[in-house]
């Protein structure tokens, strides 16, 4: 009871000297006082006094931003120190209360909800954790360090994503341009000019920046798993797969590649599509899992692939990417695999076939006549390829319909290349005859 009793002697005293410092305008020595009384509390271990000090220094009238920002990073360094988790929150709180709308603290107050989110995580409040980063939008601070920006940021995506609220999810990425990732490093460190905000050194549990873009790829694929986006997931991997570390370590790219190529198959076919396709394979790479290539190159290839045996030899495949980087394809994959391999056969009788017969059509589709019938016309809804039905008939012809315009001008070129061959054909007659007459006049 004593101790109590000098601490509170003590700290009187010192609340003079602040209040001298303070009227006096002093800010060194306001700033002495206040992490002096701070210091004293936390030497005597009395979280409560040191909490009702904080409370009360920061509402003193006419209270200089310095000591406040001083006291602020004072107190934050003492949290890990305390006894017990209640202890902790109640600190956390505290310092959150004095900092909230205070611009010259809102990088601290951004520090301390992430750590207040990260014990409401812990506790399996998911959704309160959330809620409570959502409520600090650290693109705006512009003293903060631009990887503990992109950090908070992809910390609030997680949290989003984890309470399966995919919508936030993807608005707050959007914050983060992909292109911060590219940006040189090494050119960054430019000397603060007159006037400018000096930017603060990120903590040093902040990761760097490769190690950032890796995350904040992941995020994305979680976002797009939710959509069954696959061209979106094969971009996100490509994008890992491009980070130096990842591509000079054939352990961390080999499980990557596999999902680029996996993704690419199962992504319905469009030009994007078939640019990565083509990328893909030229990448060198590729011949070190070569049932991958061959995987690819049937697809580029414009022939008929037959599906039961295509999936006799990938299913162990597969089934294997479960234990691979990034866990398994989803409960759908395979379904759309079938499905794409479908939609692949349909475009290659496309290109070799003008008119076919919808029995024919099955049969090299290995499907029953309802199931082609069914794949083509999802196809031309999607505007994937043109083709008619003669249902009465069972013929399906793949030319497009020409207006009349189309059919004219087809019309006028044959009748040109043909009068252009008459001419030829005239002229080479008249060349011969002019020939022979010379040689029987002789």
């Amino acid at each position: 009871m004593e101790g109590g009793g000098n601490l509170e002697a003590a700290i009187e005293q010192l609340l003079n000297v602040e209040k001298q410092m303070r009227l006096a305008g002093d800010v060194a020595g306001t700033k002495k006082a206040v992490t002096d009384i701070l210091q004293l509390c936390f030497e005597a271990r009395a979280w409560k006094t040191l909490n009702d000090q904080i409370v009360l220094l920061s509402k003193r009238r006419g209270q200089l931003k310095q000591a406040v920002t001083a006291m602020v990073q004072q107190a934050m360094q003492y949290i890990d120190e305390t006894p017990d988790l209640e202890t902790r929150v109640e600190l956390i709180k505290t310092l959150n209360n004095v900092s909230a709308g205070k611009i010259y603290v809102e990088i601290e107050r951004a520090r301390l909800i992430k750590k207040l989110a990260k014990i409401k995580e812990e506790q399996g409040l998911i959704a309160e954790a959330a809620d409570l980063m959502q409520e600090i939008a650290v693109e705006t601070f512009g003293a903060m360090a631009k990887t503990e920006k992109i950090a908070f940021i992809l910390e609030q995506v997680r949290l989003c994503l984890d309470r399966q609220d995919y919508v936030r999810a993807q608005i707050l990425s959007r914050k983060i341009s992909p292109r911060v990732f590219d940006a040189d490093t090494s050119k960054e460190k430019k000397k603060p000019k007159e006037g400018d905000n000096v930017v603060e050194e990120p903590p040093a549990d902040i990761p760097s920046l490769l190690e950032l873009k890796r995350i904040y790829y992941e995020l994305m694929i979680r976002y797009h798993t939710h959509n069954n986006d696959y061209l979106e997931i094969c971009r996100c991997y490509k994008a890992i797969y491009d980070i130096p570390s990842v591509k000079e370590n054939p352990v961390q790219w080999t499980p990557v590649l596999r999902k680029i190529c996996w993704y690419l198959v199962l992504s319905p076919h469009d030009p994007m599509q078939s640019s990565l396709l083509n990328s893909t394979l030229e990448d060198k790479n590729l011949s070190e899992i070569p049932n991958f290539r061959l995987l690819l190159k049937q697809l580029v290839t414009m022939e008929v692939i037959q599906w039961t045996s295509l999936w006799n030899t990938y299913k162990d495949e597969f089934e294997n990417e479960k234990s691979m980087l990034g866990g398994n394809l989803g409960d759908k994959a395979a379904e759309d695999l079938r499905q794409r391999i479908i939609e692949h056969n349909i475009l290659v009788v496309s290109k070799y076939y003008s008119r076919i017969t919808l029995k024919r059509l099955a049969e090299l589709l290995c499907l029953s006549i309802q199931e082609a019938e069914k794949h083509l016309s999802e196809m031309v809804v999607s505007k994937a390829l043109v083709a008619k039905i003669d249902r009465p008939m069972g013929v399906v012809c793949f030319q497009t319909a020409k207006d009349s315009n189309d059919i004219l001008n087809s019309w006028s070129m044959n009748l040109e290349k043909l009068l252009d061959l008459v001419e030829k054909s005239c002229h080479q007659i008249h060349k011969e005859t002019m020939v022979h007459k010379a040689a029987l006049k002789v």
